[in-house]
Order: structure tokens, then C-alpha cells, then sequence
């Protein structure tokens, strides 16, 4: 489902993320066309039809176009992304699936040419969470809308879905960062601790820091790791977006964890807000 074993990754240059984000949006469009019930409920987002997910995934690539000409609207705090995400739903100007699907490739295909053109200096957009990021490397969480939404999708009508491991890398670097204003500010009060999360198979390694609740990850001088973590990176992707329960990731042995705190790493996806 999820390609081969991931080899080393190094950096990715802005025509790796376009290439990524054309092929994964042709599939999700692919995989949805598949479907003949747009009602068909999706049971890892409680309360979304393939349709409302469909609308919420076809309005991402004009709203990321907006962001990146500074234009648009984001949160200012992650916590208000379900309401937003709900309202966008509401008023989506259209439920024909076939007219969805057109749309979000004709964005995608706009949005793409734009990075395309961006000269060495590439600009920054606000997102949610009230972060500011490189407009070219937030392709990356647009292919993660793409990937985990297609996840939800064909594990609703049990449809084979598959994604690079590469992709899977660039989904990952491009939640970096974001997720320090998704740390939830209830789960995640008080607490402090140094994870260090080796993904396998690709040589990514990553430290998240929390002291006293406020979360920097890969910090320049970090402390000696809580918890160590060694865990299959797309089991990763999907733990950080809540598809996986710890328990599964440990009877399956797709992740381990070891070092003075090891109880911390079945808790830490719920240090952070909802994806």
C-alpha cells in the first residue's frame, strides 16, 4: 500500500515537489472517479461523505495559490481548523464529483506553474497555525492532504492506495514545519521531553524537544533523548495524522522505542491537535 522500503532521501528541490504533487493529485482524482457512491462514508473522519472530503481536498490547491500570493485566509491557532474546514465544506459551490475533480486539477495545474516560476528567492506564506513557511516546500502538506485523504478514501470502499517512500519523506519535512503550533495545549501542558525518531530505511533522523509544553523540533544543541524511537516512516505519516493507534504500530513492530522514558512514545501523537 504504501511503495517499497524507503532508500536515503537528501533534499528536494521545488520540481521534486511538483512532480510529487501532479502524480498524487491524478491518483486521488483517479481513486475518487473509482467510487460509484459519493455518499460513502469515510470512518477515519467522522461525519465526512467522499464528497466532503473530495471538496475539501479540491479547494486546498487555490487556497495554497492564495496563500503564497499573500493573499487568502489561514488560522491563526490550529485549534480553529475544524471549524474552518467544516464551513469551507458548507459552502463548497458545487457536489458534482466530476466538477470537484476538474477543479483540483486545473488549481493544481495553476499552482504548480506559479512555484515553477519562482525565482532564487522564493516567497513565504502565512498558514495555519499563524506559521510562516517557503510557499514552494508547503507543497508538501498539500501532498499530504492528497495522500492521507486517499488513505481515508480506500480504506472506506477497500481500494489498494500506494505513495513513494519519497513522497513519504517529503510530507514528513514539510509537517515539520507546522507541527510546533499543533502541539495541543491541554495533552501537551507541562510536558517535557526529548524524543529523537529515526525513520527507517531512509536515513532521517529528527528530535522533538518539549519544555514546558512549547515543542522546537531538530533544536541546534538538543538534550540527551528521553526516548528513543525507530519507526517505519509511513506508519509515521499516518500516526502524526491519527490514522494508527500506537497499539497497532507495536504489535506490528513497525515502530519501537527504547531509552529512560520509552512510555512516552505511545503518548506523543497525543501531544499534538487533530490533523
Amino acid at each position: 500500500m504504501w511503495g517499497e522500503e524507503p532508500r536515503a532521501t537528501g533534499m528536494f528541490s521545488r520540481f521534486d515537489y511538483i512532480d510529487a504533487a501532479l502524480t498524487t493529485g491524478d491518483r486521488f482524482t483517479d481513486l475518487v472517479l473509482g467510487v460509484d457512491d459519493p455518499d460513502t462514508r469515510l470512518p477515519d473522519v467522522p461525519g465526512w461523505t467522499l464528497t466532503d472530503c473530495l471538496g475539501h481536498v479540491a479547494s486546498a490547491p487555490s487556497r495554497f495559490l492564495g496563500l503564497a500570493r499573500g493573499e487568502g485566509e489561514w488560522c491563526c491557532s490550529a485549534v480553529d481548523v475544524p471549524d474552518f474546514n467544516a464551513k469551507q465544506i458548507a459552502n463548497l459551490p458545487t457536489r458534482d464529483v466530476r466538477l470537484l475533480c476538474r477543479r483540483l486539477a486545473d488549481d493544481l495545474r495553476e499552482l504548480v506553474d506559479e512555484v515553477s516560476h519562482f525565482h532564487a528567492q522564493v516567497p513565504k506564506m502565512h498558514f495555519d497555525g499563524d506559521r510562516l513557511i517557503r510557499a514552494d516546500a508547503a507543497l508538501g502538506l498539500l501532498i499530504g492532504e492528497f495522500v492521507v485523504h486517499a488513505h481515508d478514501i480506500a480504506r472506506a470502499v477497500g481500494a489498494r492506495w500506494w505513495v513513494e517512500p519519497e513522497v513519504v519523506s517529503m510530507i514528513i519535512r514539510a509537517r515539520q514545519h507546522i507541527l510546533p503550533s499543533w502541539v495541543d495545549p491541554v495533552n501537551a501542558a507541562g510536558h517535557s521531553g526529548t524524543y529523537d525518531i529515526r525513520l527507517r530505511g531512509c536515513g532521517e533522523r529528527h528530535v522533538y524537544e518539549f519544555t514546558d509544553g512549547e515543542l522546537v523540533i531538530d533544536p541546534p544543541e538538543p538534550r540527551r533523548p528521553d526516548v528513543h524511537i525507530s519507526v517505519d516512516p509511513a506508519t509515521a505519516l499516518l500516526a502524526g495524522y491519527g490514522r494508527v493507534s500506537p497499539g497497532w504500530i507495536g504489535l506490528t513492530g513497525k515502530g519501537i522505542a527504547w531509552g529512560a522514558r520509552p512510555w512516552l512514545a505511545p503518548r506523543l501523537a497525543q501531544r499534538f491537535l487533530p490533523a
